[in-house]
């Protein structure tokens, strides 16, 4: 495991969330960085590299060890050791990391998802635990703002599922529920074979409107008092409901177009949405 900085990281992958949050004051910053780091480094173990899903699961269980022993200051990595300066000061709960990390642990042991119900929790442990723990960071005064975190990160990873439907096939990995793609008459083998017809469109259709829905109950949930402190969450929730929409107006073909939101529209998003919430909301 390599001991790159947090900073480093975060530059290096030139993320929305890169992008979203690179408008903070630099303490915020600074634990946003080591919150990324985090969650990119959990994410590498499991996505990246030519190693078996037994001996990915070892590197998971090892990396969570090195995780717990950085509550005491000594482990290996400084990188954790400095993640656990940021969840004491910002009394992050530290239940959401152990929950990134059981996502994580589903990726090796679970190709396919029955019932939307099953996705959901793999959605909430991935994406959802990332938003609870950011908002700790940014602040809130109402409780409404978990309902909006953990709604927005359903409805970004459910983005991120429609987009890499063919990537992921490739991978032998299906994310859309077995149970919805009977009820639209597409198969795993269509799937698999890139065969791209009404059914497919009909089923797309309907994930993306679930997609829709959690981004419409998120919005719901931010409070007035809260889309100040909150902009740079919009600002990710902004630069995937492009996305979507882009996957929308593409009529779904995932399989022959690269759907993606350019850097240059990432920056200017994240510039309206900094200026909007901090000049209107402030």
């Amino acid at each position: 495991m390599q001991n790159d900085s947090a900073k480093q990281i975060a530059k290096k992958s030139k993320s929305s969330f890169y992008y979203a949050f690179n408008l903070l004051p630099a303490s915020q910053r600074e634990a946003m960085n080591n919150i990324y780091a985090f969650c990119r480094k959990t994410d590498d173990i499991v996505d990246e590299g030519q190693d078996n899903d037994e001996i990915k699961y070892q590197k998971l269980v090892r990396w969570r060890i090195e995780f717990e022993k950085a509550f005491k200051g000594n482990s290996e990595l400084q990188l954790l050791n400095k993640l656990a300066g940021t969840i004491s000061q910002f009394h992050i709960p530290i239940e959401h990391f152990f929950e990134l990390i059981k996502g994580m642990e589903m990726d090796l042991q679970k190709k396919r998802y029955e019932t939307f119900e099953d996705l959901r929790l793999y959605c909430y442990r991935v994406a959802s635990t990332v938003g609870l723990m950011c908002i700790e960071i940014f602040g809130y005064k109402n409780k409404s703002a978990l309902s909006f975190a953990e709604n927005l990160g359903i409805a970004l990873q459910l983005t991120n599922i429609l987009r890499d439907v063919n990537k992921d096939a490739k991978e032998n990995r299906i994310y859309l529920p077995q149970d919805e793609l009977r009820k639209f008459h597409y198969s795993e083998s269509d799937l698999l074979n890139k065969k791209y017809n009404l059914h497919f469109i009909s089923l797309m259709e309907f994930e993306a409107n679930r997609a829709n829905e959690y981004f419409q109950t998120a919005t719901d949930n931010l409070d007035l008092d809260d889309k100040a402190s909150m902009f740079a969450a919009r600002a990710m929730q902004h630069i995937y409901y492009r996305m979507l929409e882009r996957i929308i107006h593409a009529k779904y073909d995932v399989f022959n177009q690269n759907i993606k939101v350019s850097t240059f529209e990432k920056v200017g998003i994240s510039l309206g949405v900094w200026a909007k919430y901090k000049l209107v909301y402030k």
